[in-house]
């Protein structure tokens, strides 16, 4: 009889792969990524079938907590502003706070190795803030526009925010409110 996976041991895969990924990209070796979890390759295979699988999953998880810190305590009632802000804090916050889990994310993101039904999976999880995205540029010049056009314009200054937030933490508020009058002005204004 087969012994019961440990989710510590797929958690410990994952956070490897990550640092690997960010570092090296996703064609990193999953050797690179077995000795970081402190597991023999073979046991990464027992957790993900192959390596695409496990990029997948990968992609899935880090989408899914970037998410979750996004949208905890959303402000559901409140101005499309503030609603608009939450989310910018979080992001922010987040990406600061993880930038390994955040470089990895843009490297699988762009991945053609994410199958279409784990970026079905992500564009579903997404599905309040798509909403708020397409209520953002209702009245604006990007009406038009899909939500993940105006999406990835957030994602785009959030970046750059972020970058100069962990280059100089000291000024953190000062580029964390340009940033989001930048976001704001460009798909709201």
């Amino acid at each position: 009889m087969a012994r019961p996976l440990s989710e510590d041991k797929r958690t410990a895969i994952l956070e490897a792969a990550a640092e690997v990924v960010a570092t090296l990209g996703v064609s990193a070796p999953t050797a690179k990524i077995a000795k970081g979890a402190g597991v023999a390759e073979g046991t990464l295979f027992t957790y993900f079938a192959n390596k695409d699988e496990l990029l997948n999953q990968l992609y899935l998880e880090l989408k899914t907590d970037l998410r979750d810190a996004m949208m905890t305590g959303y402000p559901a009632g409140k101005s499309l502003i503030d609603r608009n802000r939450h989310v910018w804090d979080r992001f922010i916050d987040w990406g600061s706070a993880h930038p390994l889990k955040r470089r990895a994310m843009r490297q699988v993101a762009v991945s053609d190795r994410i199958t279409e039904e784990s970026k079905k999976l992500v564009r579903d999880a997404f599905e309040e803030f798509d909403d708020m995205m397409r209520e953002c540029a209702a009245g604006g010049a990007m009406r038009h526009t899909p939500p993940s056009f105006v999406s990835a314009i957030m994602s785009a200054i959030g970046d750059t925010t972020t970058d100069f937030i962990v280059r100089e933490p000291a000024q953190a508020k000062r580029y964390a409110k340009a940033g989001f009058d930048a976001f704001w002005n460009a798909v709201a204004g």
